[in-house]
């Protein structure tokens, strides 16, 4: 608590009484107490004796103990009392050694003027004082200091386990998150699948189709969510045939009749209507509606032409295309004989901006290098077939499943798929593959 003034006290030593009792008069009115020593000695007692002394007020020339010896040692017992030292004019060495070595705060002569010492007590009083606010604030700020660091410490605590909290809840809902992500892209595999079981003649088509264009995807400025959609609809694209006969599904499309034809044609527009319930997947329904548009707009359900045509059902409608020619190839190179008539039906059938794209996602998805004549056809077991290999034969099961078509390279999911299959329908052989002579 701040001190006043009345609260403070002088000390005034000399060894001449008479110049106590001046002092003691001198200060009569001021609102300090007045403590009076004879000798530095004395003066130092009452200093041990009495807090709040403010000023000390000491004559220079005393017998015993100088005024530099006393207000020495009147350092160490009270630091913060301002020490005035009280010289003669031939003394003024004398004076500067209190200044330096007693810490004297000013020096008079004299005899003093009274107006003066009386103004500069008061001065020296207003000093103390400031220093005692210092210091009373020092500690207060010192005690605020501790107590916000230990606040900010159970704060920084408080934010680390709340951090804590927050990353593992997110990570818990990235994980559910991808879990979700992996179960609806599971959902649309197995869509995938009861159209392939609907029609056998469609086995791994989808998966090929899909492989082609995510590859394609890749080389082209789609965003993450096109390109998303681009995948499903892919996997998707033929579910539209679930609704479509039995007969029809057997049926060259060239070898039906206009009625027939316009059945069959229907399944694009089943397609989107089988998943336009599903708000995610209502833009992968339009790509699904005109997978088999064309080009130069002869195409169905809409007839569109040119860019009216949604980029991501041109990417599958080429990557169909292909497909089918592989299914129905001969030779080693099915794939190559399958690119020369994609180029041809650019500008007609489809769009030649993407050609240079699926060209390289089927030199990607399928084996296109080899010559017939340098490679040999082998039966490998399941448990021997590596990625890499080119299927010389399609993979059935034991049941007659088509699993894989001719044509197609073998990668680590397909490799799994079809152990899978070996395990719970085994056919009677093994795998056909291409090798090298």
């Amino acid at each position: 608590m701040a001190l006043g003034v009345s609260s403070l006290k002088v000390l005034c030593v000399d060894d001449e009484v008479n110049i106590l009792k001046a002092l003691k008069r001198l200060f009569m009115d001021e609102d300090f107490e007045v403590l009076t020593a004879s000798s530095g000695l004395a003066g130092l007692e009452l200093l041990r004796a009495n807090d709040h002394i403010a000023v000390i007020l000491s004559d220079q020339r005393m017998p015993e103990m100088s005024g530099v010896e006393f207000l020495e040692f009147a350092k160490e017992i009270a630091p913060d009392a301002i020490r005035i030292v009280l010289t003669g004019y031939a003394d003024i060495h004398a004076a500067v050694d209190a200044i330096n070595r007693g810490g004297a705060y000013r020096y008079l002569a004299k005899p003093w003027d009274d107006k003066e010492l009386i103004l500069t007590v008061q001065q020296a009083i207003s000093f103390y004082k400031l220093k005692e606010e210092n210091t009373r604030f020092a500690k207060i700020i010192q005690t605020q200091n501790k107590e916000l660091e230990s606040w900010n410490n159970e704060l920084e605590a408080k934010v680390d386990e709340q951090t804590s909290r927050l990353k593992n809840a997110n990570q818990q809902l990235t994980e559910a998150n991808s879990r979700l992500t992996a179960i609806f892209d599971n959902t649309i595999a197995a869509f995938a699948n009861l159209v392939e079981l609907r029609d056998r003649k469609l086995s791994n088509h989808s998966r090929n189709v899909a492989v082609t264009v995510e590859i394609a995807l890749g080389q082209l400025d789609f965003d993450e969510k096109a390109q998303q959609d681009v995948r499903y609809a892919a996997l998707l694209h033929d579910i539209g045939k679930i609704g479509v006969s039995d007969l029809l599904l057997k049926m060259d499309r060239d070898k039906m009749t206009k009625d027939e034809q316009r059945e069959y044609l229907q399944h694009a527009i089943r397609g989107q209507s089988v998943v336009d319930s599903i708000d995610e997947l209502r833009d992968v329904g339009m790509l699904i509606r005109h997978h088999h548009e064309r080009f130069d707009g002869a195409g169905f359900p809409d007839r569109l032409s040119g860019q009216e045509i949604p980029a991501g059902a041109m990417l599958i409608a080429m990557a169909d295309f292909v497909d089918t020619l592989v299914r129905k190839g001969t030779g080693v190179n099915p794939a190559v004989h399958a690119l020369n008539k994609l180029k041809n039906e650019c500008g007609t059938a489809f769009d030649p901006a993407f050609y240079r794209a699926i060209e390289n996602a089927v030199k990607a998805s399928y084996a296109t290098g080899q010559n017939e004549r340098d490679m040999i056809e082998i039966e490998l077991a399941i448990r021997e077939v590596m990625p890499g290999m080119l299927l010389s034969r399609e993979a059935r099961s034991g049941t007659g499943v088509l699993l894989l078509s001719k044509g197609v390279k073998l990668d680590q999911n397909n490799i799994r798929a079809l152990r899978r299959y070996y395990q719970l329908d085994p056919p009677r052989h093994g795998v056909y593959v291409w090798q090298k002579a």
